[in-house]
């Protein structure tokens, strides 16, 4: 079994959904929690003070494109992950399995990792499980986790079940080495296959399980299944993870999906989508999603959201200016609607907590106009 410093303590519970608090070598945060993504170790456009101020709590660093540029003893030298992105919360990097898995047409795949060309260089590289966790002990994140093998969606049951086989697998190869070579308290999490399979999904979370990890993760989601698939999917596997330990929902961020998930059981979670969505003049409102590049915003006064408390909209930046920023490639407009979008994703956790707190969840998912999930929890 793993042995990071971490404790994860829930407080209150509406239905399956629970609001919680997570502490990672003495760094603590309020759960349900969005996780910004910095990428090459930055959020996109968004400073770390900026990032605090939308709320954000814990940042996910992607493994894989640190170690490929600059490279993870680059980070190392200069002081670890920590102090290379001036972030004093929380980091958690992925382990490079889903990147490397988008890229099976040029790599090779054998049951001790994948080799493959950096895009950036051509140099050969090679990643397994082994591989990852020293690359993410050298970058001194405090949640690495483990290498697995991720099928995009849909996929055949054959696949699948290879895929879980492999995880898990991998994972207790993760495990080993995590246990022999970690010595500053870096927490290694499980990661959950079997695409939409409930069962192949039982057998994967039961794996990692007996093999002992310090969190749990339902990787395989949002590639590809379909909104209405995600969210058939979401109360039947999150039980799946121990409840003793946080739940962590990979690659989740549009922002029904996000309550979905919490009403679901899980506690975290991570997405591109909030900043990437912004850099393309694309915004988060109530009424849904809005794209700024629309002519009739071209001479529009208006904020994005009048009632949002964000900088953007507070500050008064109207959707016409945003939309010329927009439109002209202008680095400041990028910034401007992705620091509205977190907000809003990270006002919705922040509802959500409250609503859970307050026993009054299913009200909050009403309200979104999610009432099947609002059903459930009634």
């Amino acid at each position: 079994m793993t042995t990071g410093d971490i404790k994860f303590e829930a407080l209150a519970s509406c239905g399956q959904a629970r609001t919680g608090r997570l502490t990672v070598r003495g760094r603590t945060m309020d759960t349900p929690a969005f996780m910004p993504v910095g990428t090459y170790g930055s959020v996109k456009g968004v400073s770390p003070a900026e990032l605090q101020e939308v709320g954000a709590g814990m940042i996910l660093a992607n493994a894989y494109h640190l170690h490929d540029r600059p490279g993870a003893d680059v980070v190392s030298a200069l002081g670890g992950l920590h102090r290379f992105m001036n972030w004093d919360g929380p980091i958690l990097t992925d382990s490079g399995g889903f990147q490397v898995f988008s890229m099976l047409d040029v790599a090779e795949l054998d049951e001790q990792g994948v080799s493959f060309r950096s895009p950036i260089d051509g140099r050969k590289l090679r990643l397994g499980p082994r591989e990852s966790v020293e690359m993410q002990l050298a970058l001194d994140a405090d949640v690495a986790m483990v290498f697995d093998h991720c099928p995009p969606l849909p996929a055949d049951r054959a696949l699948l079940q290879t895929s879980v086989r492999r995880t898990t697998r991998w994972a207790a190869q993760a495990a080993d080495h995590h246990i022999a070579t970690s010595k500053n308290g870096q927490c290694l999490f499980g990661i959950v296959q079997g695409g939409l399979d409930l069962d192949l999904r039982t057998r994967s979370a039961a794996g990692l399980t007996e093999i002992g990890f310090d969190g749990y993760a339902m990787g395989g989601l949002s590639v590809g299944e379909g909104p209405e698939a995600l969210a058939a999917a979401l109360p039947r596997f999150a039980p799946l993870l121990p409840e003793e330990h946080v739940r962590y929902l990979m690659g989740v961020g549009r922002p029904d999906d996000v309550l979905l998930a919490i009403a679901a059981g899980f506690d975290i979670f991570d997405c591109v989508m909030p900043t990437r969505n912004g850099r393309h003049g694309t915004v988060f409102t109530p009424a849904g999603k809005v794209h700024l590049k629309n002519r009739r915003f071209k001479e529009s006064t208006e904020p994005i959201d009048p009632e949002c408390d964000c900088r953007t909209c507070r500050d008064g930046w109207s959707t016409g200016v945003l939309r010329h920023l927009i439109m002209a490639s202008e680095p400041l407009g990028r910034s401007l609607c992705s620091i509205h979008n977190l907000r809003y994703v990270h006002r919705e956790v922040e509802l959500a907590r409250e609503a859970i707190n307050s026993g009054t969840l299913p009200e909050l998912l009403a309200r979104r106009g999610l009432s099947a999930a609002a059903n459930q929890l009634s």
